[in-house]
């Protein structure tokens, strides 16, 4: 692979949320972003909105495909079905015990910090709960009636479901199906050179992304609700900065400078898309190729992070719930504590890994512990910003995960995690002519043979 020259890619992304931020401030603090204006609708909404869209349209493209030929091909390559057995089950552990930690540190700094006290607050905005699906139906749905329209729908679980049972399959017939698990590799290396095809528009759609979400950002709302954004923007610093990296260092023993400076383009990504959904591919070629994670365990830990780990999710919730029951002048007892972690993990299982579900989760949250729902409304203009900041949170939680299930299963490369230059992405996407040339001539004899 050629070496990367100039700006590294995490550089010119860096570079691109910095003006984006300006741009929107700008746009923001001017005045010329009044709803049907020109620079609303045909800057704001036009350029910065068709260029954000398209982005995250062709990463969300990659997802399905990349996440089912990954997967496939990483059951496959684990060979025992007992080996898959405890992947899933540790991750699942692990996944639940970082959520847990997060919305208990959550609930304590909110509560220290004593946000919402005395607190009037008034917003036109308003939130309808949805109806939360029942444990049972969970469960039913994880299998899928139709595959490829679970897949259509981008239902992640569904999909893996259906990828592991494609995988297990394949592993039962045996040696007659090798020639269909090397399509499946050769698959799963296309769609990883999609996502560096992908990658290399990022710092430009990072820049549209950022300038339309602080351009409709409400300072006025913002410096009203200060207090409660500073403790969700503060716990979710320490958990993502102190936490997690404890958490890794205590089950893996790995430096965590290395491990934080290669995670910095899977967070830039995710803070500006807010999707952990579509932030699955860029975060699948960072764990295996720049963290050392065998494909075999990362194919299964990062979708399934994606679905099920919300650590940033839950840290919101701890916060906003206190925050709420302040404003409204509810007490919480230990009970009603306990309730809002428990309801915090367990809500996150199943939760889909798009923008703004956060806030579907909390008005389960706020059903359970007794809150009045349309207390969401008072936080919902800044939620934008929040979502940004916990999406990063939670690919971080999946790949602090995946190293862990990794090394404990021997599945990890421990030279490429420490070594810097590992799976650095060049500055141009590199066409090897020996390579065209050489399918040049497959295509061509092919051509002649069916003459």
């Amino acid at each position: 692979m050629p070496r990367p020259t100039g700006l590294s890619l995490t550089a010119k992304v860096l570079i691109g949320m910095g003006l984006g931020v300006v741009a929107g401030l700008a746009i923001n603090l001017t005045g010329p972003h009044a709803e049907g204006g020109f620079v609303q609708a045909w800057l704001v909404d036009g350029l910065f909105g068709v260029v954000g869209r398209i982005f995250v349209n062709a990463l969300t493209m990659l997802v399905v495909p990349l996440v089912f030929f990954s997967l496939v091909c990483g059951v496959c390559g684990i060979g025992h079905l007992r080996v898959l057995g405890r992947v899933g089950l540790k991750s699942l552990l692990l996944y639940l015990m970082t959520t847990g930690i997060a919305v208990s540190i959550a609930i304590a700094a909110a509560t220290g910090s004593g946000i919402g006290r005395g607190m009037e607050i008034e917003s036109d905005a308003s939130f309808v709960a949805s109806a939360a699906p029942s444990f049972i139906d969970v469960l039913v749905n994880l299998v899928p009636r139709n595959p490829i329209d679970a897949m259509a729908r981008g239902e992640m679980l569904q999909v893996i479901c259906f990828a592991l049972l494609v995988g297990v399959s394949i592993v039962m017939v045996g040696r007659k199906a090798a020639k269909l698990v090397a399509a499946f590799e050769i698959g799963n290396e296309i769609m990883m050179k999609m996502v560096m095809i992908v990658m290399a528009v990022a710092p430009y759609a990072v820049f549209a992304l950022l300038a339309r979400a602080i351009s409709q950002l409400g300072f006025d709302l913002l410096a009203s609700l200060l207090g409660y954004v500073l403790v969700v923007a503060g716990t979710l610093l320490l958990h993502l900065f102190v936490v997690l990296p404890i958490v890794l260092r205590l089950f893996t023993g790995l430096p965590v400078r290395a491990f934080l400076a290669k995670m910095r383009n899977v967070q830039l990504f995710a803070f500006s898309t807010s999707s952990s959904n579509a932030t699955i591919p860029v975060t699948m070629r960072t764990v295996t190729q720049r963290l050392g994670v065998d494909n075999s365990v990362a194919s299964f830990t990062v979708p399934f992070g994606a679905t099920v780990n919300m650590d940033g999710t839950a840290i919101m919730q701890g916060v906003a719930t206190i925050f709420i029951a302040a404003v409204y002048g509810v007490e919480l007892d230990l009970v009603g504590y306990l309730t809002v972690i428990a309801m915090a993990v367990l809500a996150s299982i199943g939760a889909a890994g798009v923008p703004g579900v956060g806030l579907i989760l909390l008005s389960m949250v706020f059903l359970q512990v007794g809150l009045p729902v349309e207390g969401i409304g008072l936080i919902i203009g800044v939620d934008r910003i929040l979502d940004m900041m916990r999406t990063s949170v939670n690919v971080t939680g999946d790949a602090v995960v995946s190293v862990i299930v990794a090394r404990s299963e021997r599945r990890f490369d421990e030279s490429i995690y420490r070594d810097p230059e590992a799976g650095l992405v060049a500055d141009a996407i590199a066409i090897d002519e020996a390579a065209e040339a050489e399918l040049a001539k497959v295509v061509e004899s092919t051509r002649t043979a069916q003459r």
